[in-house]
């Protein structure tokens, strides 16, 4: 079957009602079957197969993206890749996705006459069902259980995987005895989290993927050959971190430059105002960059960046200044953001910063690259550079990190830093108490930084695109909260795990992250405590003459 054949078979709400009430007229039997189909495994098949035999005409509908409530990460595929997957079966008429979270509205509309579950549901007591049920038997329908010879389950499969590959952790064990850390605390802290004000400063980026077919080699040449069959576009770049603040439950305000097409400003106005962002802006004289990545099943295969560096001139550099000054005004915090692409240079972050700097009570920064200016954001609460952006700022490639780090906040006059390093989770630095109002001895500030390391909290990451930003905006939220920079980092290495979960640059919202610090301290009941592992330890046995 092509994949023009399968994807015809994927319908709209209205065109699926218009198919079902020609069936009824034609009198063929329509069988019904719903549920997530996250990983279509062999119980499914056998499970779908068996229902095809009961009628005419079998109907597959998924729950969308925003009603599945099974957990951080999931779906682990999106919606339209899940209808596609289905339409592909030989045996399958129809696809739908359906938005709510329930199916119970689906059913009143279509009126199955068979509606198939699997074996478990048999004495499921559970009222979702029951309504389901009732909404099927309600118009004359039947509802049957498949044989249920074969069980699986995708839940119980994709929980399997993570735990393969995310070993038990006592240092995470250990960062959840801290006080600050229970899961409870780090709740009341999230609550703080309503009704912030922070401001975004930096540019827009479109990130957009373009999934593929396997690929091949051209005919005329040995050089890679990519077949696409979708494309998602994302507001990525400082875009995304203000999405992120919304999506947690802030105010947000995002103060950019845009191209003098009216049609780009107003789009991302309205994309933007549907999220809860503000969007204030000046005129560049460049478009969007956009950056495309090929993805073939869950690898990225090529990357293109059509990419102009900004150019504002003198006068557009003063309205961005003012722009981020007034919206400022009022604000609990600020986030400024250097993507490299020529909006911020250094002299326009030394401008920027110096303006936030009295307006807000927590200004925070990234950057992302390696032409990037991060020395140039001065008297900062927090950066959250990588490690490898952090040493080529500094110009130190040998030197211990903690040394970097004290060299970077000793000449910037910043309060603290986390250091991203992939895999390896983070690491804050931030000067001992006794040190914040000493003298300039180096040695002595170097030897005397407070750090903590904060494990990767993410077992597989699919997509490390814009963790860095998710990071960013969840940590700077918990400094303006109140917490402490331990905290911001713990809370913002969460948000990091949540977004590198999917693919694509979705905003991490506060209740996925309530839902993420409820699972990590569940898991955390199964790391072996320090304690025990040191009781573990082998006494080194002295003798001694007599």
């Amino acid at each position: 079957m092509s994949r023009t054949e399968s994807v015809s078979k994927i319908c709209t709400r209205e065109g699926l009602l218009a198919l079902r009430d020609a069936a009824l007229r034609d009198g063929r039997r329509v069988v019904h079957c719903h549920g997530c189909f996250d990983i279509v495994h062999p119980g499914h098949i056998r499970h779908l197969r068996q229902a095809r035999q009961l009628g005419d005409v079998l109907l597959i509908t998924i729950t969308g993206d925003a009603g599945i409530g099974k957990g951080v990460g999931r779906p682990l595929i999106p919606q339209e890749l899940r209808a596609e997957n289905l339409a592909a079966l030989d045996f399958v008429d129809w696809v739908y996705i359906e938005p709510s979270a329930t199916a119970v509205g689906l059913l009143d509309a279509v009126r199955p006459d068979v509606y198939v579950k699997g074996q478990e549901y048999a004495t499921n007591q559970h009222a979702g069902f029951a309504a389901e049920r009732d909404a099927v038997e309600r118009h004359g329908g039947r509802v049957v259980f498949t044989s249920g010879d074969v069980v699986f389950s995708s839940t119980a499969l994709i929980a399997g995987m993570a735990e393969s590959i995310n070993p038990a952790d006592a240092r995470i064990a250990e960062l959840l005895r801290h006080p600050a850390l229970l899961p409870e605390q780090v709740q009341l802290r999230l609550a703080g989290f309503a009704g912030k004000k922070a401001v975004v400063v930096g540019e827009v980026i479109e990130d957009r993927y373009v999934f593929c077919d396997p690929p091949g080699v051209a005919g005329e040449s040995p050089v890679l050959a990519l077949r696409p069959i979708q494309e998602r576009s994302f507001d990525g770049g400082a875009a995304v971190v203000a999405r992120h603040l919304a999506a947690l439950g802030a105010e947000a305000t995002l103060v950019t430059a845009l191209p003098r097409d009216p049609a780009v400003a107003d789009a991302l106005r309205e994309r933007l105002a549907g999220e809860g962002v503000r969007l204030a802006f000046v005129h560049q004289e460049t478009p969007v960059a956009s950056k495309h990545r090929f993805i073939v099943g869950h690898e990225k295969v090529v990357k293109v960046d059509w990419v102009r560096q900004a150019v504002l001139d003198a006068r557009e550099q003063d309205r961005l200044v003012a722009l981020a000054d007034e919206h400022a005004s009022g604000c609990d915090a600020a986030i400024v953001t250097d993507f490299g692409l020529g909006l911020l240079s250094a002299v326009m972050l030394e401008r920027i910063t110096g303006v936030l700097r009295p307006r807000v009570g927590v200004l925070a920064g990234d950057v992302s690259g390696h032409r990037n200016h991060l020395r140039a954001m001065r008297r900062m609460d927090l950066v959250t550079p990588s490690e490898s952006e952090l040493r080529a700022a500094a110009r130190m490639y040998d030197e211990s990190l903690p040394a970097v780090a004290w060299q970077h906040l000793n000449e910037t006059g910043s309060r603290a830093m986390i250091v991203t390093m992939g895999a390896e989770g983070l690491v804050t630095f931030e000067p001992l108490e006794s040190e914040k109002t000493g003298g300039p001895d180096a040695e002595a500030w170097r030897s005397r930084l407070k750090s903590e390391h904060v494990p990767a909290l993410s077992g597989h990451v699919v997509d490390a695109l814009g963790c860095g930003d998710a990071l960013l905006a969840a940590g700077c939220l918990t400094l303006a909260s109140g917490g402490s920079l331990l905290e911001s980092a713990f809370v913002g290495a969460l948000a990091a795990s949540i977004h590198g979960s999917r693919i694509g640059n979705v905003p991490v919202d506060i209740a996925t992250l309530r839902r993420r610090v409820e699972s990590v301290g569940a898991s955390a009941l199964s790391f072996v405590p320090a304690d025990v592992l040191a009781a573990r330890v082998v006494p080194r046995v002295t003798h001694l003459a007599s």
